[in-house]
């Protein structure tokens, strides 16, 4: 009976750690990996809801007289640069070097946006447009949203990271192909958006923030 007893005991223990860890291990490591597509998704959802603001945005300051052109260039080689980076939106980036081209072409963009704004200071007929305004402030939203869904997004590639670097699961991370994600970084030269400073005259200058 005690020979029973302890085979009982020893399968008991064999179950668990052949069965019931690698298993609730894996099944773990899957949910962190779908939160991280899906933060990505968010990501890429606030990505889009700017980029479907620009037609209306560059049409409306077209409209001003002697618009800056090279603003709006800038704003048309930024947009190309971006559509030439695609990652797939239903799953987060493993590769580091891709996520980086994403951002450095997004926040490119950003850059080009940001200076339509202050370019559009100077022309008073843009900014007692109701147009104008709506779609300024529907921006300025967005790229709040933008900086929200990329801290979600890194806190939630944070904790796979950190899982599948984690024992046991890092024993089957492995075997199962769990590969770490890449976080969003700060680029080296990332600046704050410009300032407007009006001078006496009503000749309108802008400066970089420090």
């Amino acid at each position: 009976m005690n020979k029973l007893l302890k085979w009982g005991i020893v399968a008991f223990i064999a179950l668990i750690v052949l069965v019931v860890i690698p298993s609730s291990s894996y099944n773990g490591l899957v949910r962190k990996s779908q939160a991280c597509d899906q933060a990505w998704a968010q990501v890429q959802n606030v990505y889009q809801r700017r980029a479907d603001l620009i037609p209306n945005l560059v049409s409306t300051v077209e409209g001003a007289a002697n618009f800056e052109k090279s603003t709006l260039t800038q704003i048309a080689e930024a947009r190309a640069s971006v559509g030439r980076v695609t990652i797939d939106a239903n799953h987060a980036p493993n590769d580091a070097a891709r996520l980086q081209e994403f951002d450095r072409a997004q926040g490119q963009l950003g850059t080009a946006l940001s200076r339509l704004l202050v370019v559009s200071e100077n022309y008073p007929q843009l900014r007692a447009s109701a147009n104008f305004s709506d779609l300024q402030t529907q921006l300025e939203g967005t790229e709040n949203r933008i900086s929200v869904e990329r801290g979600n997004f890194n806190k939630t590639v944070q904790d796979y990271d950190t899982a599948i670097a984690s024992f046991p699961a890092n024993v089957f991370a492995g075997m199962f192909h769990f590969q770490s994600k890449p976080y969003f970084t700060a680029a080296p030269t990332a600046q704050a958006a410009p300032e407007v400073h009006f001078n006496f005259g009503n000749n309108p200058a802008t400066t970089p923030a420090k």
